[in-house]
């Protein structure tokens, strides 16, 4: 048993044997085992290894399997989060299903296939059949924020079709799932914010393009609150830009209007997110042409 893959796979999501070890065995246990001295009971360690998104099994397969996977299954969330949907595809495209044996794994990569073929509006057969596999099989009693992102790329998915009724039924769902602030469970801290950020934005965007800015705006102060509190700042640049298109939108006072501009331009520089300054440049020309009449 390579112990050392749990052991790395812990430190890697940052999780400290005091946490993981809640309410499943004590740290002396856990310490036991990754310093190779003694094997807990199999209970024990299946759910110490669920609460790091693998399985028993991984601990076997040698280091490269299971770390190199998640490796780059965590690198091609970050580049669906600077919406670098073209990479995001061709990385998938290499990802073997059948090499992946771990539940957070496997609907981590049903999340990012559902919702890149979401955002690029592809045929809705194949997006929900990535969602359907997270809430029908893979998280069937919807305990992780993977079910919420499934509900956000469905609801993405209807309001790209323009069915703005069953778009409406999932936006709502997660709306409401942001309101609770529910925690269901441990692993990477940050990864954690970030998919929460990632439910921020979408859901906001959808209720900015309903014209529904109370609901739009409060979002976009959850997400900034996370963002500073977490500091966290790949989204920032998303959520400042969503908070300067709704003050144009609601025809703000043209300072407070113009500081969203120039904080939403630095942010998109400090992340090189392109696309954020290509859609800016746009929303400056529609706020000047706003001055001017």
């Amino acid at each position: 048993m390579e112990t050392q893959v749990f052991v790395q796979r812990r430190k890697a999501l940052k999780i400290s044997q005091v946490k993981l070890c809640q309410g499943i065995c004590t740290q002396a246990t856990l310490s036991k085992f990754e310093s190779n001295r003694r094997v807990p009971a199999l209970s024990i360690l299946s759910k110490l290894c669920v609460r790091l998104g693998m399985t028993v099994d991984d601990l076997y397969q040698g280091e490269s399997t299971a770390i190199e996977l998640q490796t780059k299954l965590d690198e091609i969330e970050r580049e669906l989060m600077v919406e670098n949907y073209q990479g995001v595809l061709k990385r998938l495209a290499k990802i073997d299903d059948k090499q992946i044996d771990a539940l957070n794994s496997k609907m981590q990569l049903c999340y990012l296939r559902g919702i890149v073929n979401a955002l690029i509006n592809r045929q809705p057969d194949d997006i929900l059949f990535d969602f359907a596999r997270i809430l029908n099989d893979l998280d069937e009693k919807h305990q992780t924020i993977f079910t919420q992102l499934a509900f956000l790329g469905s609801g993405i998915m209807y309001d790209r079709h323009q069915q703005q009724k069953q778009a409406s039924f999932y936006f709502d769902k997660v709306y409401q799932y942001i309101r609770l602030n529910q925690r269901t469970a441990l692993g990477d801290e940050n990864q954690y914010y970030l998919r929460v950020l990632t439910l921020i934005f979408f859901t906001a965007e959808f209720y900015a393009a309903q014209q529904n800015y109370r609901r739009s705006n409060w979002l976009i102060e959850a997400g900034l609150k996370i963002c500073c509190d977490e500091r966290v700042t790949y989204y920032l640049s998303r959520i400042k830009f969503l908070a300067a298109q709704n003050a144009i939108n609601l025809r703000h006072d043209a300072t407070e209007i113009q500081q969203l501009l120039d904080e939403t331009l630095a942010f998109a520089r400090i992340n090189r997110n392109e696309v954020v300054q290509v859609k800016l440049a746009a929303l400056k020309c529609q706020f000047k042409q706003q001055c001017s009449n």
